[in-house]
């Protein structure tokens, strides 16, 4: 606007000027006052000549004004249909912008401007879109009462890091024992949590192992409801009720001895797979059906078989008011597989949780496998009871040529092995012995409070007893061939092992575990051992978050 009112004064300026001009030469040739002197031809014709060339500059100027008008309309324009959020202004900036008539740098106006009110609307909605609402916050982190978490303002995803360390102290004490030693047990450390309302997921992983994949658990749980539930990666074979007893929440220092039949025992019973599982009718069924690899922690399978494990657990007055039966729970498992002889697959393991010794030597093994279980939980209050019964059937067929003497492939008889125990434990200081979990303790000796107790205290103590045995049986053969004769020995042998222990839990998150247990060696597999007891001392310092 202010290059026009400048255009015209300019315009206005010259026109005058002109006019003026032509009046004085006009003047100055018109005759005298007295007619005696009169303009000439040539006079004329240079006026004339003056007036053309103004008419011919003013008529420029006008084109130039009108360009310069249409091109600041057209300036005005662009920037009203541009429309912009509403911003606090910032310095100008120097843009590159790519121009069809030329390529060259512009420099652009970088205060935003108001926008027109037809998109005022849209304006809004984007505004909002990137700036967070106040009342919800972009980020949640704290502090549940179990572990520390990060959850999205949608509460859509959470993420929480959780993990424990276990340092033991064993004493023995028996002809041929092991050494007195420190034992940096576990040191696991993981994630755990969720997307969405139907997807869950954890990762936990093994400073201190020492053989194999330090990767225990990875898998992705997907909940279509409660009663239909996925579950694939590597996890924990759904295989009888101290199997899915974490190492945070047992009773004693060592699993039992029917853990030595379990599906992967050497693997920590975690093995890739994948499973089916719910909760029916609020829990009073669970069931569990799977197919797993059966070899351990990341390691393919052998054979075209996989290991296929189910599992079901009733708690039939779960949803009653009836406080003594309310917490009794009972099932079973039943799993089969394969193994292959010319993988070098072997029979169970036979040494004893606590390593004090072997009760039963390894053969090789070769076909079907089957393994039966059978248990049952009971809790009032503080007090527990829990009992567990498991067999392992492991055939050996057409494995004759791996024994000595160079009997053929000839079958022997399947190698059968049978272990159960009883434990018992009671919380002295009156907390509630949930099923799987840590007790509440109501009046923790340092730390944070634990969720719902008052005021410090001495901790909560409790008392564990606990009578287990295993039985394995190798029938001995008598080949009476003419060709290749031979005899397989046999070996049938058990041994069983009584437990007493104190737990005390200085708060929360804190256990310390004492243990003495007195293994009863009946029928020794080792060559110069004699029948005899071992003590076995087990101390375990236990922290987690």
């Amino acid at each position: 606007m202010r290059l026009l009112m400048v255009s015209f004064t300019l315009l206005a300026f010259m026109v005058s000027g002109s006019l003026a001009h032509g009046q004085v030469s006009q003047s100055g040739s018109q005759p005298n006052s007295t007619g005696r002197n009169a303009a000439s031809e040539e006079e004329v014709q240079q006026l004339r000549n003056e007036v053309a060339a103004q008419r011919q500059t003013i008529e420029e100027l006008k084109s130039l004004v009108e360009k310069l008008a249409g091109a600041q309309a057209h300036q005005n324009n662009n920037e009203a249909a541009e429309v912009k959020p509403v911003s606090v202004p910032s310095p100008p900036d120097l843009r590159q912008v790519n121009d069809p008539a030329e390529n060259r740098v512009h420099l652009t106006n970088a205060v935003l401007t108001e926008p027109l009110p037809e998109p005022a609307e849209a304006v809004v909605d984007q505004a909002q879109a990137m700036t967070p609402k106040k009342d919800q916050p972009p980020l949640t982190a704290g502090w549940n009462g179990e572990h520390f978490f990060v959850r999205s303002a949608d509460g859509q995803f959470s993420i929480s890091p959780y993990g424990y360390v276990d340092t033991d102290y064993r004493a023995y004490k028996g002809d041929g024992a092991p050494a007195d030693t420190f034992l940096l047990r576990r040191a696991r450390f993981g994630f755990q949590g969720n997307y969405g309302s139907h997807f869950d997921f954890a990762l936990l992983t093994d400073a201190a192992g020492t053989s194999g994949s330090i990767v225990r658990d990875v898998y992705l749980n997907v909940r279509l409801r409660p009663e239909i539930q996925f579950q694939a990666g590597q996890f924990k074979t759904p295989f009888a009720q101290e199997a899915g007893t974490g190492a945070t929440n047992l009773d004693f220092v060592e699993r039992g001895f029917q853990s030595l039949l379990y599906p992967s025992a050497a693997s920590a019973f975690r093995s890739p797979g994948i499973a089916f599982h719910g909760d029916i009718a609020g829990g009073i069924m669970q069931y569990w059906v799977g197919a797993f690899n059966g070899k351990g922690y990341a390691t393919v399978n052998t054979t075209n078989q996989p290991e296929v494990v189910g599992r079901l657990r009733f708690y039939p007055w779960r949803r009653t008011s009836n406080a003594w039966l309310k917490d009794l729970a009972f099932g079973g498992s039943i799993d089969r597989s394969r193994s292959r002889g010319l993988s070098g697959d072997q029979s169970f393991n036979g040494t004893i949780p606590d390593q004090a010794y072997d009760f039963f030597p390894q053969f090789a093994i070769n076909g079907p496998i089957q393994r039966y279980n059978g248990e049952f939980t009971y809790l009032k209050s503080a007090f527990a009871l829990r009992g567990e019964f498991d067999q392992l059937n492991m055939s050996r067929n057409n494995v004759g040529s791996l024994q000595a003497g160079g009997i053929g492939f000839l079958s022997l008889p399947s190698i059968i092995a049978k272990a159960w125990n009883i434990q018992t434990t009671y919380l002295l200081t009156g907390e509630k012995r949930p099923e799987n979990g840590t007790p509440r303790v109501k009046h923790p000796l340092f730390g944070p409070d634990t969720p719902g107790g008052k005021g410090r205290g001495f901790g909560a103590w409790e008392l564990a007893f606990r009578y287990m045995a295993i039985h394995a049986n190798e029938p001995e053969a008598n080949f009476l061939s003419y060709y290749t004769p031979g005899f397989v020995p046999g070996f049938d042998y058990h041994t069983d092992e009584i437990t007493v222990g104190v737990n005390w839990y200085p708060n929360y998150w804190v256990r310390y575990m004492l243990n003495l247990g007195i293994d009863q060696l009946k029928d020794p597999s080792t060559i110069g051992a004699v029948p005899q007891n071992y003590y076995v001392i087990s101390q375990e310092l236990q922290f987690r978050f």
